[in-house]
């Protein structure tokens, strides 16, 4: 009956997985219904698998000290990197948590397999209240680079903005994913412009790139030079931030020098736009 129950909770199956190295990976999966449902760039659904009773029990306590009577889910949101065009699947681009719950339960999975994919597709991380014709300032670490995938992807040639800057922070080149597409789409489309920067590459790799964190990037000369003489300025510019907090947190105080704000309830014209991944 458990095994029933588990299976019955599944609702997708991973139908593509790329391991860019051990600790990261993208995926594809597909829902049992066919099309994947309508979502703006930028948002986001949740993965999950299926706990035994037992399994569930160990990771997650029920708040009475009882045992689990029946098998739950473990569910965590992922924003989505595929483009809204894609209809077949949505592709996730996921770091590995190895003391987590979830993420070394989802890395056994392989093509095939069956998971959990939430049915809604949700968040207010999008374009939709950006002007267009802006420099779009999207800065990013680890995988908080999907978000900013699916943005790029879905919008490229419609003169949404002007500029499109993606800032990639890693600790090593080996983890930056999607790196190759970023560097072929740059080099196509005259508006885009790919800035990845990493903070502990070893000093005899043959890396060419920015060393520092995301902040190197936002340095008036090496930004200028690197965008063709785009200037970060509150007028021009929307900035979108996405991954560590702390990374989020400076870059906003930062910002905040120079003249940006924070879009909230306040300040709905604001030109800051964060999502944190932790």
């Amino acid at each position: 009956m458990t095994e029933t129950l588990t299976a019955k909770m599944l609702n997708a199956t991973l139908v593509s997985r790329e391991d860019i190295n051990d600790e990261l990976a993208v995926i594809r999966v597909k829902p049992d219904d066919g099309e994947v449902p309508d979502f703006k760039p930028g948002q986001y659904t949740t993965l999950g698998v299926a706990l035994s009773p037992e399994e569930a029990d160990e990771v997650m306590p029920t708040r009475s000290g009882k045992p689990h009577p029946k098998p739950k889910l473990l569910v965590r949101a992922y924003s989505i990197a595929s483009s809204p065009k894609q209809r077949e699947f949505l592709e996730f681009f996921l770091v590995l948590v190895p003391e987590g719950a979830l993420t070394p339960r989802l890395w056994k999975l392989r093509e095939g397999d069956r998971l959990f994919m939430g049915p809604k597709i949700t968040g207010k991380f999008t374009l939709d209240d950006v002007p267009e014709g802006k420099d779009l300032i999207m800065i990013a670490t680890g995988t908080g680079l999907a978000p900013f995938l699916s943005m790029l992807n879905e919008y490229r040639g419609t003169n949404r903005w002007r500029r499109f800057v993606v800032i990639h922070g890693t600790r090593l080149s080996a983890d930056l994913g999607y790196r190759a597409e970023l560097e072929r789409i740059a080099a196509e489309d005259p508006s885009v412009f790919y800035i990845p920067t990493v903070t502990r590459e070893p000093e005899d790799s043959n890396w060419q790139g920015l060393k520092g964190r995301v902040h190197v990037a936002l340095e008036p000369s090496h930004y200028t030079e690197i965008t063709e003489g785009g200037e970060i300025t509150p007028e021009q510019c929307h900035v979108f931030l996405c991954g560590n907090p702390a990374m989020i947190e400076q870059v906003t105080s930062e910002l905040g020098e120079r003249g940006f704000v924070t879009k909230d309830r306040e300040h709905p014209e604001g030109n800051i736009h964060f999502e944190s991944y932790w």
